[in-house]
């Protein structure tokens, strides 16, 4: 059985300021919760309609009404945002990830799954880059922002202070494929419909382009900001594969 007072919470999650004020975010679905269970994120409290023995137990029609989800996923959890106000920077061999005004929840959270896939445990984002506790992102990550650390800080401070490669996408880059690409730094991402802003670009030492292959028709004016995170990812990795 859920209470009023329950729902009323789990409801209010859905806004940024609610959650930040509670402290808690809304993760749904058996792999997202139990992934983070395994990672240490403290729950809060969890609802479910099968048996167990950590939640509480819920109808489908209860389930339903605290979803944010058209389906519902059998279990829903509140979980503690974790604090990470603390700012490091890149270790010496890492390859890590900035979000400069990426908006797009599900971009967002694509981009965290892709970062997990490809063995990038750190992104950081700009204060303008949606939230990554939104539900929508959440539900996105299918569980990986379990394993990728997210900082939101001030790129412009970071950038200057990185002793490692800075990467970024734009127009005017060299072609990927063509570039010398160390194993560490940081890859760029801007934002959809703009790309990187020009202070950010301002701090980008080694600008890269993914070439368009349709030459001389009509075609797309640019690729998925999470597209091209795994496109610039997968060549990062290819070309230092151990």
């Amino acid at each position: 059985m859920i209470s009023k007072n329950q729902i009323h919470l789990i409801r209010s999650l859905e806004s940024k300021k609610y959650r930040k004020r509670e402290g808690l975010f809304v993760a749904e679905g058996p792999k997202v919760v139990a992934d983070l269970l395994q990672a240490g994120f403290i729950p809060h409290s969890i609802f479910s309609t099968t048996a167990r023995a950590d939640a509480t137990a819920v109808t489908e029609d209860e389930l339903q009404r605290i979803s944010f989800l058209q389906h519902p996923q059998e279990v829903l959890a509140l979980f503690r945002i974790p604090d990470s106000t603390e700012v490091t920077l890149p270790g010496d061999n890492e390859l890590c990830l900035a979000l400069d005004g990426v908006q797009d929840p599900g971009n967002v959270g694509t981009i965290i799954r892709i970062a997990d896939w490809f063995g990038i445990s750190t992104i950081y984002c700009s204060e303008d880059t949606a939230d990554v506790y939104n539900p929508k992102v959440v539900q996105a990550t299918m569980g990986s922002i379990a394993h990728v650390h997210i900082i939101y800080c001030s790129l412009p401070e970071l950038l200057a202070q990185a002793t490692c490669p800075v990467y970024g996408t734009l127009l005017d880059g060299e072609n990927i494929y063509e570039k010398q690409l160390t194993a560490n730094g940081i890859i760029v991402m801007g934002n959809e419909g703009n790309g990187i802003s020009p202070v950010i670009r301002e701090k980008v030492t080694h600008r890269l382009l993914i070439p368009n292959y349709n030459t001389g028709n009509h075609t797309a004016e640019s690729l998925n900001v999470a597209i091209a995170t795994a496109v610039t990812c997968a060549e990062f990795r290819r070309r230092h594969i151990k």
